[in-house]
């Protein structure tokens, strides 16, 4: 006969499920002794009994039984947190069987009975953690300093850790599906604030000086996990830590103490030895590179990637998430403001690059002066002074002005300058001054608005600068190879333990610079995604600025507009440099739009062909903006600007050599030095010609220096006699100037180059009065120089190590002769060729001849050059008849600064002293003023003496009278007047 399954009341299965989620029993039976975990309440059952209740557990009595199990003492029971836990699962559990059962009604009550227990429970966890110690069983002795749910919330997040490229394993309790939502949703803040705030200095703990190969996967993810609720965003915001406080905090302070700090620390790049992270990312994927195969490199620089970009995109959905919460974004806000402005001593959201920058209009310039945000006055303005930007912020803004008629804040914009002089272009005020403004009043600007110019300043601070640390670090490489060298190259001549260790020293600094090197390298250069959104919101940028001057078209205003004067210079130089080193990285523009940026280099000052041989704007204003920028680097105002110009001038030279072979680009260029003879042609074509010079000139003169150290180290026996300490010190001497040599030829060979391939159709400019015996001078002293007697002094071992190449050279220079020699009409080009008294020699001409026929120049070349070693020889005797027929020149007709007589005298107007026209013109093309009080000068300022040039013309005329017996012609001017018997018959 069939068993009949026996029927349950409602308050029967009430009863069962609530001790099973709860493990408590309210009689003592062979349940409670077959699981250790339940709990006999005795007490409990007692009071119950005492009331006349039934001894069953119900959504009445739940909570209060409850209590006596976290208050009771239990031998062997679970501490409370755990515990709760535990119910909370239990309750999932029973839930999920509840969903199997017939009867409606009863499966809609047990629903409720669950879905209570795990509310009380969530509540319980709540008041538990708020105070451990309010259920006395002794477990706040033994808690751990790291809060229970945080292992919890990694559990949590362990699935998506995994497909972030983390680990699953988290420790502790593992958390029952649906907790942590319950605990931190419909809660009230206060009850739950300190509990978050120890979540997130756990968390920021768990991250602290954790590297790119550490686990920031699973914190980071919790992060984000715990912002995502409402209570969670605003008790981060909230945090002490969020913007951390103190009389000394910089941007490092920042990084190691906010909670999020650690986080954007998080990084493969090296750090000081204080702040250093683990695991040693240059020691782990970069150790012993240089034996390393390639295969394994780029398995490191792949991994390396990949953990960067899972921290990249992490960050920026944190970014995200609180910047969408209108209650927590303006707190964003203020954060990545302070971490900037703590920065500024020296790095993704992007709401406002779409492909047509539409949102550029948003922008508004006004935000550099009254943002109240980032402190961006203290920055170097593009084209103006603190004075400047003063007065024009008194002009557009009269509502600022206080009660005594004065703008409050241009004021303290000026006053904080302090002794700023008119031409220090600094845009404005220190942080001590950047303060209430506008009556107290925020100024109010879009959220695209600061995003801009808040991205600007953490590019300039953090990828720019890492550009910057990655140049330096690749020149430490190199410096450190150099010396590498020369140590080695020593210890080949003298010997020492002391060069053994400073070898083994040096080879193990490389060794770690190149693991350095590599990590910028997996980071940075590799990271073409990173580069391109890097681009594009320069390419808004340029855009953006260009607007402020009218847009892409030419010419620009005639004066700079204030709005575009007064934004920060790095706008320019950050967009440049990225372009440039972009430029350098394989496949890193492929797919950028680069025609703004062509477009601004244009109206400013080889990424494709096409840019640079089809763009109109190119064909019109690259190469006049280009030799005008050569000219205008001379006057950084740096200290360094004499040694920077060279490096500057070497890339303009390279892109100007390229142009040269356009000829749409070539046609420009005579153009310009046709319609610009005498205005930023002659300053181009000067000062190529003075690098030229220097540049050559040192380069020869290190080249004898280095000849001589040679013969010390080659006589054997002299050289061992030496001490060690002498022979270190000449052999590092040594290597130096091989280093010096090598860098200022190139150069040299460079400015030549373009001297000669110029010249050869562009020679009006050379032969200016101003500039041909400059021209003369340079030419006969190279070639001295490379023909003369001195020349085997010159001879090198290995040349072509020193880009040291004399046969070419004089190919170059000769050439320039004959262009020259072709374009002189007028035959003044042999007088001034004669005339230099510190380096011609007619014999030089043949001399060179004999070494280009034996090098093979072209026979052309030099019967014309040979053509133009006999003029110059007549000029000379010319010369001298001249100066013999002139005789004893009363000192007022000799200019002041040659001692020549004088041909058109000019007044200086501030010294008021009388000069050569030519000789002061040349002297302007390299410095402004007047050279005999430093007073400003220009060629317009000159004053023409014409009562001292008739006097100076009568001289002449009165000297070749004396002589005109013995046929003596007296040279004035262009040409030679001869004055016969006959025609004195005339004249008298």
């Amino acid at each position: 006969m069939a068993t009949r399954k026996i029927q349950r009341s409602p308050q029967e299965i009430e009863d069962v499920i609530l001790r099973k989620i709860f493990l408590v029993s309210l009689s003592y039976s062979s349940e409670t002794t077959a699981d250790s975990r339940i709990v006999y309440l005795e007490m409990t059952a007692a009071e119950i009994l005492s009331e006349g209740k039934p001894l069953m557990l119900s959504r009445d009595i739940i909570e209060r039984v409850l209590i006596d199990r976290l208050s009771g003492d239990f031998s062997g029971a679970e501490s409370p947190f755990p515990y709760l836990i535990g119910c909370y699962k239990r309750a999932h559990d029973e839930g999920k069987k509840i969903g199997s059962m017939k009867d409606k009604n009863v499966r809609s009550e047990m629903e409720l009975v669950v879905k209570q227990a795990k509310k009380l429970v969530v509540s319980y966890c709540r008041i538990h953690l708020g105070d451990p110690d309010i259920f006395g069983n002794g477990e706040s002795s033994n808690k751990s300093l790291v809060s229970p749910l945080l292992p919890m919330i990694f559990s949590e997040v362990s699935t998506s850790v995994d497909a972030f490229g983390g680990t699953s394993s988290s420790g502790g309790i593992v958390c029952p599906p649906g907790f942590l939502e319950d605990f931190l949703k419909d809660s009230d803040f206060d009850s739950l604030d300190p509990m978050l705030k120890g979540l997130y200095e756990d968390l920021r703990g768990s991250v602290l000086k954790v590297s790119a190969l550490g686990n920031f996967q699973q914190p980071l993810r919790a992060l984000l996990f715990l912002v995502s609720f409402p209570v969670g965003a605003k008790s981060l915001v909230n945090h002490p830590w969020w913007i951390p406080k103190g009389a000394y905090l910089n941007g490092r302070v920042i990084e190691m103490t906010s909670i999020l700090g650690p986080f954007f620390h998080v990084s493969a790049l090296p750090d000081h030895t204080l702040f250093k992270s683990h695991p040693d990312v240059g020691q782990q994927c970069f150790s012993d590179a240089s034996s390393r195969r390639p295969g394994d490199l780029l398995s490191s620089f792949t991994t390396i990637k990949t953990v960067m970009n899972h921290l990249y995109d992490g960050l920026g959905e944190v970014l995200l998430t609180l910047l969408k919460n209108t209650d927590t974004r303006e707190n964003v806000l203020e954060y990545l403001a302070e971490v900037i402005n703590k920065n500024s001593s020296r790095a993704h959201i992007q709401p406002f690059l779409d492909a047509n920058l539409t949102k550029r209009d948003k922008i508004d310039t006004k935000y550099v002066f009254y943002g109240s945000r980032l402190d961006l006055r203290g920055l170097t303005a593009l084209h103006a002074s603190s004075e400047e930007v003063t007065e024009w912020i008194n002009r557009q803004d009269p509502e600022q002005m206080d009660s005594s008629g004065s703008n409050s804040y241009g004021n303290r914009l000026l006053n904080s300058q302090g002794a700023t002089s008119s031409g220090s272009n600094i845009l404005g005020s220190s942080p001590a001054n950047n303060t209430k403004r506008n009556s107290g009043e925020k100024s109010k600007f879009t959220f695209i608005c600061e995003c801009f110019f808040m991205t600007s300043r953490v590019l300039n601070l953090g990828l720019l600068k890492a550009f910057s640390d990655f140049k330096h670090l690749v020149q430490d490489i190199s410096r450190c190879e150099d010396t590498l060298s020369t140590f080695k190259a020593m210890q080949g001549h003298t010997p020492s333990p002391q060069l053994e260790l400073d070898i083994a020293r040096l080879e193990k600094e490389i060794e770690l610079y190149t693991q350095e090197k590599l990590c910028y390298e997996a980071q940075i250069l590799r990271d073409g995604t990173l580069l391109q959104q890097a681009l594009s919101f320069y390419r808004l940028i340029v855009v953006w600025l260009v607007g402020l001057v009218g847009g892409f078209k030419m010419p620009l205003p005639s004066s700079c507009p204030m709005e575009f004067a007064c934004m920060p210079e790095h706008f320019v130089e950050d967009a440049m440099e990225l372009l440039i080193f972009a430029s350098r990285i394989p496949r890193a523009l492929d797919g950028v739009l680069l025609d703004d940026f062509m477009n601004f280099i244009i109206i400013g000052s080889s990424i494709t062909t096409t840019l640079f041989e089809g763009h109109q704007l190119s064909l019109e204003y690259l190469v006049r903006n280009l030799l005008k920028l050569y000219v205008d680097i001379e006057f950084t105002g740096s200290h360094t600007q004499f040694y920077d110009k060279f490096n500057i001038r070497h890339n303009i030279a390279e892109l100007l050599e390229y142009l040269w072979q356009v000829p749409s680009h070539r046609n420009a260029w005579r153009q310009i030095a046709k319609e610009e003879e005498k205005g930023v042609y002659l300053n181009f074509l000067n000062f190529l010609i003075n690098d030229s010079i220097y540049l050559l000139d040192e380069s020869l003169n290190k080249i004898l220096e280095l000849k001589g150290l040679e013969a010390e180290m080659s006589n054997t026996a002299e050289w061992e006699r030496r001490p060690a300490q002498e022979r270190q010190e000449r052999t590092r001497l040594f290597h130096s100037q091989e280093n010096i040599i090598r860098i200022d030829m190139k150069l040299a060979n460079e400015d030549v180059s373009m001297l000669a391939f110029t010249s050869e159709q562009i020679t009006a400019p050379f032969l200016l009065p101003e500039m041909v015996e400059r021209v003369a001078s340079m030419l006969n002293y190279f070639l001295l120089q490379l023909v003369g007697p001195q020349r085997k002094s010159l001879s090198l071992k290995d040349p072509e190590k020193y880009e040291f190449r004399p046969k070419q050279l004089l190919k170059q220079i000769v050439n320039i002769y004959v262009h020259l020699a072709r374009g002189d009409k007028e035959n003044i080009f042999p007088a001034a060729i004669s005339k230099d008294g510190r380096s011609y020699n007619e014999q030089l001409f043949s001399a060179a001849v004999d070494v280009l026929r034996r090098i093979g120049e072209d026979e052309r070349v030099i019967q014309e050059f040979l053509e133009l070693g006999s003029k110059a020889k007549i000029a000379a005797s010319e010369a001298m008849d001249t100066e013999e027929a002139l005789g004893e020149v009363p000192d007022e007709f000799l200019d002041p600064i040659q001692y020549t007589l004088m041909k058109d005298p000019v007044i200086l107007p501030s010294s008021r002293i009388t000069i050569d026209r030519p000789v002061i013109q040349r002297h302007l093309l390299s410095d402004s003023t007047d050279p005999f009080n430093r007073s400003h000068l220009t060629q317009d300022m000159l004053i023409p003496n014409h009562e001292l040039k008739a006097r100076i013309e009568e001289f002449v005329r009165s000297q070749e009278l004396k002589r005109c017996g013995d046929g003596v012609g007296i040279q004035i001017g262009k040409g030679t007047t001869k004055t016969t018997n006959a025609e004195m018959t005339l004249i008298d």
